[in-house]
């Protein structure tokens, strides 16, 4: 199977379990790896049998843009459902980041894989 990839996707959104964090949006970075069989795409140089990885990241700005959950752990299974259902995208990888959440440490977050590969 082969492998399209969005990195370092930047969205602002709420997302937080304290009284600041309902009320700022903070911005999460986001690497995704979605399997896909590229092979009938690459013999006809045709869009329309790849995954457009463009739609996928206007749809997931959207979604997460207004999205206003508790847990990065809710947010992520929910991109995963997203891009797996909407594209029918048999695995994916998420990488969500969320910078700055913990003084001390340049990263945080969550990673998650759905699917048969």
């Amino acid at each position: 199977m082969d492998i399209i990839f969005l990195g370092g996707l930047q969205i602002e959104t709420i997302i937080g379990i304290y009284d600041w964090e309902r009320e700022t949006r903070q911005t999460v970075i986001l690497d995704i790896e979605m399997a896909f069989d590229i092979e009938k795409a690459a013999e006809t140089d045709d869009i329309e049998y790849t995954l457009d990885y463009k739609a996928v990241s206007k749809r997931i700005i959207a979604f997460v843009e207004t999205s206003s959950f508790f847990l990065v752990e809710k947010l992520t299974v929910e991109i995963a459902n997203v891009i797996r259902n909407e594209f029918d995208v048999p695995w994916v990888k998420i990488t969500l980041n969320k910078k700055g959440a913990i003084r001390g440490a340049s990263d945080v977050g969550i990673v998650i894989e759905r699917g048969v590969k």
